[in-house]
């Protein structure tokens, strides 16, 4: 098994994340390397490492290079760099599944039409996904390909959580609230009880996904009570340039009184809000920390006082809370904001020790804190590795998965 192999990507606009995990016999998922294909249409970078700071290759592409070339060049470097290996499938991070998939599924026909339908929904992320999984159907049409959803985590949440208060009819039409970050949160509910110890992760733990794109969750027993984000990824926390939470009144009044086009409130909402909306400088956490401009300082007090509005919100909706916990870009790297946090949650019981704090320990927390603060790493690509063996171990006898019916990563 130990020479099979599954390709894991997530596509942007002009990027394509991806990383190679390969099979052991123990049944783990283990990482081969991993990387990017950057500038995707103009000047595009190839860059990968073994999965730590080894660099494997680190190339520019013909310039004007699409998707469909980039990975082309991709799948035969993996053919080249690892000739021992044979790639088995290809999972994908796709933002939006709509209410119909609560899980993640074969990529088909039928699948790619509804992710067609809902590319409104998620604008930003959506068509980019679509095409990466066109483009490698092109490049390798009998490699099995799986679609794994941001949203699928939250199916869990009660009706009353997920309703808009709009007529029925429009409910019935799919708008509602979704959620996002799922596959991360995902990662985090499946390491909770080796992290915390079995009786707090069962326990009300609300986890900030702190990156470019933020929201919150609240979970009970590693399953999705409340999130922030709802319809769309716009919802909730103020992000690097999203708006986040909005009164609807502000989108008509763009409208009646700016005269501001759709196409022009979307692009406004989507790429010059946020951090760098009220800012005026970056959209990047670690640069507003390390500025001296108020309107830096204006915005990282919004960003925390957000999060900490959003953490009393969830804790309501869980009874209580016994831990938070920080992933994700931010949450992970910036200890400012975790101190800001915490310090503004101390009337929840939070507490957190400025060494743990400092070194990004996992946990924040002194031992016996009424709530505890953790630190714990996300690894979405882990979890699509994960789901897309999954699925081909119940699509096929477990001896065919791992040895006979490989597919080769030969692309020439």
């Amino acid at each position: 098994m130990t020479n099979r192999a599954i390709l894991v990507l997530n596509a942007g606009s002009s990027s394509i994340k991806f990383s190679l995990f390969h099979l052991h016999v123990s049944g783990k998922t283990g990482l081969l390397c991993d990387g990017q294909l950057s500038g995707i249409g103009q000047d595009a970078h190839f860059r990968a490492t073994d999965g730590g700071a080894g660099r494997l290759v680190d190339q520019h592409l013909p310039q004007g290079s699409s998707h469909e070339d980039a990975l082309g060049v991709l799948l035969n470097w993996i053919n080249s760099h690892f000739s021992e290996k044979e790639l088995i499938a290809a999972g994908h991070r796709v933002v939006h599944g709509g209410a119909r998939y609560a899980a993640p599924v074969f990529i088909d026909a039928n699948v790619l039409d509804e992710l067609r339908r809902l590319i409104p929904l998620a604008p930003l992320h959506q068509p980019h996904h679509i095409a990466a999984i066109e483009a490698l159907q092109k490049l390798h049409p009998t490699l099995p390909q799986v679609a794994c959803f941001d949203t699928s985590f939250h199916h869990t949440q009660a009706t009353v959580v997920t309703s808009f208060a709009l007529p029925r009819a429009l409910t019935a039409e799919g708008i509602r609230r979704y959620g996002f970050h799922g596959l991360s949160y995902e990662y985090i509910a499946s390491v909770l009880h080796r992290v915390m110890g079995p009786e707090l992760a069962g326990g009300r733990i609300v986890v900030a996904h702190l990156g470019a794109g933020a929201s919150m969750c609240a979970m009970q027993n590693g399953r999705s009570v409340a999130t922030t984000m709802g319809f769309t990824a716009l919802d909730g926390l103020p992000m690097s340039r999203r708006c986040g939470n909005l009164d609807p009144g502000v989108v008509l009044y763009l409208m009646q009184e700016k005269g501001l086009s759709a196409d022009a409130i979307a692009s406004l909402l989507y790429h010059d809000s946020g951090l760098f909306g009220i800012s005026g400088i970056s959209d990047d956490m670690q640069t507003l920390l390390a500025s001296d401009d108020p309107h830096a300082a204006e915005a990282i007090d919004l960003f925390v006082y957000r999060i900490s509005r959003e953490l009393g919100s969830l804790a309501a909706a869980l009874g209580g809370l016994d831990a938070l916990v920080f992933t994700a870009g931010i949450g992970e790297h910036a200890a400012e904001i975790r101190r800001r946090v915490c310090a503004a949650a101390a009337w929840l019981g939070v507490e957190i020790e400025s060494r743990a704090n400092a070194n990004g320990e996992p946990r924040l927390s002194p031992l016996g804190s009424k709530v505890s603060a953790w630190m714990i790493p996300t690894n979405e690509d882990l979890m699509i590795a994960r789901h897309t063996r999954r699925l081909l171990s119940l699509r096929l006898p477990a001896e065919q998965v791992s040895a006979d019916k490989a597919v080769p990563t030969n692309m020439k």
